[in-house]
């Protein structure tokens, strides 16, 4: 009997010692499982579209925000962060979208210009060739524009028809660099939508995936959807403050071929050919305006009418095509939160460069003043960024392939001159750049933009002109946002030096601290594309 009790008390204190083992392995499994959970690397929607002004992004509070609001592309913000000093190293298309991918300056990546700049050079090491290598699925869909066949991809399906600009109606595709195809019906930015929705919807559920999804909007001739063509009846879109800027002060602004009053065609602005045209001649009669040539679309609209008439065609048009974009935006964030894939997913809004809405009375982007040279940028990442925060720290376009990168823990090559800005969403007082720098090469196509390069530092902005002319300006942003004002010959000589001196560290840290000659040399560079590009 009493042999039984002792058993049965140590079989009893067996079974307790047993489930308590089992319980702490329970507890370790859950706990390793959670750990697991919390590495998962993270998805990344890196959506660009083209020539987006931030001013068009209702989230950045312009005067435009009222009146052609964008609710999808706002949520990104509303999610996460909205980048109030983003900016762009060479405000053209292909030259950003190249330092976009490398990390690095156009002189360093070798695309510094589309015209005669020749080909981005796919050996390069870029980001998505970075993730690939590192078992993400990569997939890019839309707007390429960079003449070779883009690698780092599993899946491709980019624009190629009008020298890679793509068109809104009739896109032409090419599809893994082999198949091309001709969309018959929808507009550009429909056919980019279902196809990333449709690539999402076929991907390998087991691996994390990297998505690039660059819409052809809104760049020009800014051809909306038909579905939006009431959009704006009836309303009537402020002026810019700077709309009449006479650029007094300013030599390179004065020779500019970008003024919505002279430089605007035709085609531009939706215009029907008439009958009596066909061919060549339709051509020439669509293009007319383009090199300053007067045109009016009546006899009876004339002067500062007409010079506004052009500005609230062009911009109606330009905002209709947004609103596309926005769309589109929506339908992948839905299609996310959906399938439970916001948590774990970073979604990037940007643009390939800022865009003028009429600012100094301008369509198109290449100088440094503000409109062109910031961009936008929106990111979620709810894992890592509380929502509905606001920064205005810099960061550059190089910046966010080692950003990226930083975010899937994946190691950032040392000759990446971008840095990551991860930081920033942990620590509010986390700093990448103090000043920043800016160079652009291309001249004289297409807009008549001298090459310059400058310094903007959170005060002052000093910009050199060096082409075929030498001339500097100054403006400071604290008193002159719209930098009407070029106070380079009347300021302090201590003030300036000390920008010159800033600007000669940062030259010398991005290894741009060539010659005058030989920076020209770059712009008379002609290197044949397999496609020209605008």
């Amino acid at each position: 009997m009493l042999f039984c009790k002792i058993y049965n008390r140590l079989f009893i204190n067996l079974l307790i010692f047993t489930f308590s083992i089992l319980f702490l392995i329970s507890c370790s499994s859950k706990s390793g499982t959670q750990k697991s959970s919390d590495n998962k690397k993270p998805n990344v929607v890196f959506i660009m579209a083209d020539d987006h002004a931030y001013q068009a992004i209702s989230a950045y509070g312009s005067p435009l925000a009222k009146l052609a609001p964008t609710p999808n592309i706002d949520r990104i913000a509303q999610n996460g962060m909205l980048m109030n000093a983003a900016y762009c190293t060479n405000s053209i298309c292909g030259p950003s979208r190249a330092s976009i991918l490398t990390g690095n300056y156009s002189h360093v990546n070798g695309f510094f210009k589309n015209e005669g700049g020749g080909d981005f050079n796919s050996d390069l090491q870029t980001f998505p060739k970075i993730f690939q290598k590192n078992n993400y699925q990569t997939a890019i869909v839309g707007k390429w524009h960079l003449g070779t066949e883009p690698k780092g991809f599993d899946y491709s399906k980019v624009l190629v028809n009008w020298w890679g600009q793509g068109t809104y109606y009739h896109p032409q595709f090419c599809i893994n660099g082999k198949d091309t195809v001709t969309e018959p019906k929808r507009h550009s930015t429909k056919v980019i939508e279902d196809d990333c929705i449709a690539w999402l919807n076929q991907r390998d559920t087991t691996k994390p995936f990297l998505l690039m999804y660059q819409f052809k909007a809104p760049h020009r001739d800014w051809v909306p959807d038909s579905m939006y063509k009431d959009l704006f009846d009836g309303v009537e879109f402020p002026e810019p403050a700077t709309f009449n800027d006479d650029y007094k002060g300013r030599l390179a602004a004065s020779e500019n071929m970008m003024e919505i009053e002279n430089h605007l065609n035709r085609r531009d602005l939706k215009q029907i050919v008439p009958d009596s045209l066909s061919g060549r001649d339709s051509i020439k009669w669509l293009i007319h305006g383009d090199q300053g040539q007067y045109w009016s679309p009546n006899d009876s609209l004339a002067g500062q009418e007409l010079k506004k008439w052009k500005y609230q065609t062009y911009i109606k048009n330009y905002l209709k095509c947004i609103a596309g974009v926005d769309r589109a935006v929506g339908r992948l964030l839905d299609y996310l939160e959906e399938n439970n894939l916001s948590e774990n997913t970073i979604v990037v809004y940007t643009s390939d460069q800022g865009f003028y809405l009429g600012e100094h009375g301008w369509f198109d982007k290449r100088w440094m003043y503000e409109e062109s040279f910031k961009m936008p940028f929106l990111i979620q990442y709810p894992k890592m960024i509380k929502p509905g925060n606001l920064s205005n720290k810099f960061i550059l376009n190089v910046d966010f392939a080692p950003t990226l990168l930083d975010f899937a823990d994946l190691e950032i090559p040392k000759d990446m001159q971008g840095k990551s800005f991860k930081n920033m969403f942990a620590d509010s007082n986390y700093i990448n750049h103090e000043e920043i720098y800016y160079h652009y090469y291309e001249y004289p196509k297409w807009h008549k933009v001298q090459p310059h390069y400058g310094i903007r530092t959170s005060r002052y902005k000093l910009i050199h002109y060096y082409y075929s002319m030498d001339e500097w300006e100054l403006f400071d942003l604290t008193s002159d946002p719209n930098e009407i004002n070029n106070i380079f010959k009347i300021s302090d000589k201590s003030l300036i030096d000390s920008l010159k001196n800033k600007l000669k560290k940062l030259q010398i840290l991005y290894n741009d601290n060539q010659n005058l000659d030989k920076m020209k040399s770059l712009t008379d560079t002609i290197i044949k594309r397999s496609y020209r590009g605008i």
